[in-house]
């Protein structure tokens, strides 16, 4: 009988020392996994934190700034508005899997805290798909803080009182770049009122070129036969969704619902910084290292050094960036505000972060390190910044740092951030000097200019006629 009992109790202690060791979202200080969400990660987690001891260049003095900012927080497409309500759905079965089908893992289950917050989770019906990828308050607040920020650590070239002649501001035709502008506007005179953007171009050729160019539309870059696609189809993939779905105490869970799943977690999260998402508790740290992974390699071919053309794609914007750099002539400042693809393939022209090893579907277990990283390079309000520098006692007298993110770009010409800027114009030289219009796309742009050409020929035609 005492056999039997010290057998139950040590039964009983090993359960409860198994349950301890479950993970549990709730009770993580520290959520590490937050930092790896890809292009929807936040930026108050994304952003560097050691701007402070990097801007400052003894004995140079900051004259010149261009700016290419990613837009702020913003809420979901039309495709993931329409599906949210399906999360209602998961929520009751997951409650019912754990409390009426007991179909509770053993281990990596839900903790209770977990558990009690999907229970209690619910869609935000308010937010309907005449919003579809509209900015948020935090996305506006994103865009306010750079601009304070940056703003703190370079008064002399950020004035806080507006002149049209000292800024120029360009933002794309729709809302989240539009809002994006306003707030870094609030954030540096106070009122965004007072500042003006520029009109935007019929064909926007710098800061959307992906929306006229064939070749980069049509790349294979997640389609069957792709790293992509083979990583999402490996066996490393697959038992990670049956992980998750077993957490949950599903026996099959759809790949569609656990990736709407991850969608919700992402952007609540990057709604409200300061809270969590419940839905983030579905993912184990090293289940979001697979799904990042997959996103990384996606953007990687779509934007990144996966493809040589890419390196190519952004000859416009670094074209603008040296233009703007290399004169001591107004604007003082350039500021963009535009997309995720426009960033990335701004710093794929210009060799940021390119990884010794190119990323495929064979090699996640030995990049763990990898340089090229969404969640670090691109996350929502993702910015890249050129500060170009006066330094007069110096041989060099012209120098400049490059910012992501509030962190200095380490390029392995420069000194440790700080670039001569002979170097820059050397390293840059072939896109520098290159025909945009035959260097950046072999198809979309010269058709787009010729669709306009033909355009402007029957107008011209008709109006004749009459």
């Amino acid at each position: 009988m005492r056999l039997l009992l010290l057998t139950a109790l040590l039964a009983l202690l090993l359960q409860h020392a198994t349950a301890q060791d479950d993970y549990c979202f709730g009770k993580d200080g520290e959520r590490g996994q937050t930092r790896q969400f890809s292009s929807k990660t936040a930026y108050q987690i994304a952003k560097g934190t050691h701007i402070d001891k990097q801007y400052q260049v003894p004995g140079c003095e900051p004259k010149k700034m261009w700016i290419f900012h990613r837009h702020g927080t913003r809420l979901p497409t039309v495709n993931t508005i329409k599906e949210a309500p399906r999360l209602e759905d998961l929520r009751d079965l997951i409650d019912k899997n754990y409390n009426v089908l007991r179909t509770k893992p053993e281990t990596n289950a839900l903790c209770q805290i977990d558990l009690f917050g999907i229970k209690m989770w619910k869609w935000n019906a308010s937010i309907t798909v005449d919003m579809e990828q509209h900015l948020t308050s935090q996305g506006y607040e994103d865009l306010r803080g750079t601009a304070k920020l940056y703003q703190r650590y370079y008064p002399s070239v950020l004035s806080s009182k507006y002149n049209n002649t000292h800024y120029y501001f360009r933002h794309t035709d729709t809302q989240r770049t539009t809002e994006s502008f306003k707030g870094f506007a609030e954030g540096l005179f106070g009122d965004s009122r007072v500042a003006t953007a520029a009109d935007i171009p019929e064909q926007d050729l710098l800061l959307r070129p992906y929306d006229y160019c064939t070749d980069f539309k049509n790349k294979n870059y997640k389609g069957e036969g792709s790293e992509y696609y083979k990583f999402t189809n490996s066996r490393q993939w697959n038992q990670t969704m049956e992980d998750i779905g077993r957490r949950l105490g599903f026996t099959y869970l759809d790949e569609k619902d656990i990736m709407l799943m991850y969608d919700m977690c992402r952007y609540e999260q990057a709604w409200q910084v300061d809270r969590t998402s419940v839905w983030c508790a579905a993912f184990l740290p090293e289940q979001v290292n697979v799904l990042e992974y997959a996103e990384d390699l996606k953007y990687y071919y779509e934007a990144g050094y996966g493809f040589p053309e890419n390196e190519r794609f952004n000859c416009r914007a670094v074209q603008d960036m040296l233009k703007h750099l290399s004169t001591p002539a107004s604007p003082q400042v350039v500021a963009y505000f535009a997309h995720s693809a426009g960033l990335q393939t701004l710093l794929t022209g210009l060799g940021v972060s390119r990884d010794d090893v190119k990323l495929t579907a064979d090699n996640f277990d030995i990049m763990s390190n990898r340089r090229w990283q969404i969640s670090k390079l691109g996350p929502f309000a993702g910015n890249f910044v050129a500060v170009k520098y006066s330094c007069p006692a110096e041989r060099e007298q012209e120098k400049a740092v490059f910012f992501i993110n509030q962190n200095a770009v380490q390029l392995n010409w420069c000194n440790v951030g700080l670039c001569n800027w002979s170097d820059v114009m050397k390293n840059y030289k072939t896109i520098n000097e290159a025909n945009c219009d035959e260097y950046y796309c072999r198809s979309g742009a010269s058709a787009g200019q010729a669709s306009l050409l033909l355009s402007a020929l029957i107008a011209g035609i008709v109006y004749l006629m009459h």
